[in-house]
């Protein structure tokens, strides 16, 4: 019986018992919930069904704690329902029912752990938006893994999901770019402010073999054909980049295309007319304090030109006009600011201020034994994912981005990721699978197929791995719903630990001239039940799940 299920009884359960009793059925919570304990002697599940019935059904919590536990003790698949506190209810599963979750996974494959409470939803995801004027930084890698990551987690909740790039090649950083590619093709220093490093002296190089004759165009055709050629060149890079990290996006959004097809003063001018700018010391002005700025925003300045949030309306309603009805964008730690106006962007267009979500993501530190790693051989001053990949590998480097909170500062160690130790999370996960596949291999080599004698499972180690495994689809859905991939990291490592201590207890595989049992043939159906949800979470991250170490 999975999670899902059991709840499902204690609610059809409860309100069996309401109706028995003559109390208010409306007194029952919709969102009805099991929970493990933390001290297994508890119980294998508990809910606190009758604390929050209780009230509004207008009898004392252990009252109806009591009329409910008796009346669970009796459902099939319940071998014992207890009261604790003051209207907790432990449960305890028959072991044949809790078997079922075994079967669950068996019978679900890839599919365990996914959903369909998002299927209404078409959802943009916009994330990393690097400047095309360099290699994406280490901030940028944990959006990629991150923002890659979520994307998955939605889908597999049954969200339509679009990846999108927002690329910034409209601004003044791309020019000062386009200068410093100059300053790099004619062998003079750096402009003040300018791009530095090996990677403007190598795309310089890439623009003059593209176009021999560009040094000799006069100044402002010069300027721009290495404002265009570099742009399209790192661009290049970045995508070349982020594909080698697993990261792939449906669109890369040029801004200045924006500008060029007229997007830019359409958006402005209808917001304009409908009442949603106002005007003030000759400039154009949105009312984001009203969505808690700290002051309102120009959008078209006082001389005419457009400000940047001008291109931020036009892009709103651009994907809005492409059909996403949830607008996700991940920002870095310096955009904290972005959270009002954007959300004041969608309610001077007419939409709710939820229609927008913007998530941000705090710094990350690179460190060899304790201090911090500073150069990039490539970016000079930055360090870059490449260089992150080059340390890590490409398995590591996306766990490492994705296993914490991205509210917090990240520190990664180098000496702790690259350990083949199980103090190393992505290792320890990892060893667990490959573990899994070497135990099938040898199952095959004697010929011994999966059973289903599911009720001959009863030790604590069993009951540990399968209660671990019926977690899954929760796990899933709540990293979705609160848009964190982390906890389903946070899940493997503890399913990693379950599988682990199970191995450690239970033989699997017979010994000797000891002929294969049903108990063997359980015990190897959950194998292949836990391999499988290690796999399927894996996929979720975007981390390989090793046959072999």
């Amino acid at each position: 019986m999975t999670p899902a299920l059991l709840a499902e009884l204690v609610r059809t359960t409860a309100s069996d018992v309401l109706a028995e009793r003559g109390l208010d059925l409306a007194a029952l919570p919709s969102d009805v919930g099991v929970e493990r304990p933390r001290n297994p002697e508890h119980g294998d599940y508990a809910t606190n069904v009758a604390l929050r019935t209780a009230k509004n059904a207008g009898v004392p919590p252990r009252e109806l704690a009591g009329w409910l536990a008796e009346a669970l003790a009796t459902r099939e698949g319940i071998a014992s329902a207890e009261i604790a506190g003051p209207g907790f209810i432990n449960l305890r599963l028959a072991t044949d029912a809790q078997g079922g979750i075994v079967r669950e996974v068996l019978q679900a494959g890839a599919s365990y752990g996914n959903g369909d409470e998002l299927a209404a939803q078409s959802i943009n995801l916009e994330f990393v938006s690097a400047n095309p004027t360099g290699p994406i930084h280490l901030g940028g890698a944990r959006w990629a893994a991150v923002g890659d990551a979520l994307g998955r987690v939605l889908s597999a909740r049954g969200a339509k999901v679009y990846r999108e790039y927002y690329v910034n090649d409209a601004g003044v950083q791309v020019d000062k770019f386009a200068e410093s590619l100059l300053a790099a093709a004619l062998g003079q220093p750096t402009p003040e402010d300018g791009y530095a490093g090996a990677y403007v002296a190598e795309i310089a190089a890439q623009v003059l073999e593209r176009n021999p004759g560009v040094l000799e165009l006069p100044a402002d055709e010069r300027l721009a054909a290495f404002r265009r050629a570099g742009r399209d060149l790192m661009m290049a890079d970045i995508e070349r980049t982020l594909h080698a990290f697993r990261t792939d996006f449906d669109l890369y959004f040029s801004e200045q295309s924006l500008h060029e097809s007229g997007a830019v003063e359409t958006g402005v001018e209808r917001l304009k007319e409908q009442g949603n700018l106002y005007s003030a010391d000759g400039a154009w002005w949105l009312r984001s304090t009203e969505q808690g700025d700290d002051k309102d925003r120009v959008v078209i300045k006082s001389d005419g030109r457009p400000a940047y949030i001008a291109g931020d309306i036009a892009y709103y309603a651009d994907k809005r006009a492409r059909g996403f009805d949830k607008l996700i964008y991940m920002l870095g730690a310096d955009h904290h600011g972005y959270i009002a106006r954007l959300k004041a962007v969608a309610v001077a267009s007419g939409d709710p201020a939820d229609t927008v979500e913007v998530l941000i993501g705090q710094m990350v530190n690179l460190l060899r034994d304790g201090e911090p790693v500073k150069l990039s051989k490539r970016a000079g001053n930055i360090l870059t994912i490449d260089d992150l990949v080059d340390a890590l590998g490409v398995d590591a480097a996306r766990y490492a981005m994705i296993r914490s909170s991205v509210d917090s500062t990240l520190d990664v160690d180098l000496g702790l990721w690259t350990r083949r130790t199980n103090d190393n999370p992505v290792f320890y996960v990892q060893y667990a699978h490959a573990r899994l596949a070497s135990l099938a291999r040898n199952a095959a080599d004697l010929g011994m197929a999966p059973g289903e004698g599911f009720g001959l499972l009863e030790h604590p180690r069993e009951g540990d791995l399968i209660r671990t495994l019926g977690e899954f689809p929760a796990v899933v859905a709540t990293a979705a719903e609160l848009r964190e991939p982390h906890r389903v990291a946070r899940y493997l490592e503890s399913l990693a630990s379950a599988y682990h201590k199970f191995y450690d207890s239970c033989r699997v595989l017979p010994m000797g001239d000891e002929e294969v049992g049903e108990l063997h043939r359980a015990r190897l159906a959950l194998c292949v039940a836990a391999r499988q949800v290690l796999a399927n979470g894996l996929e979720l991250l975007g981390v390989s799940a090793p046959e072999r170490m």
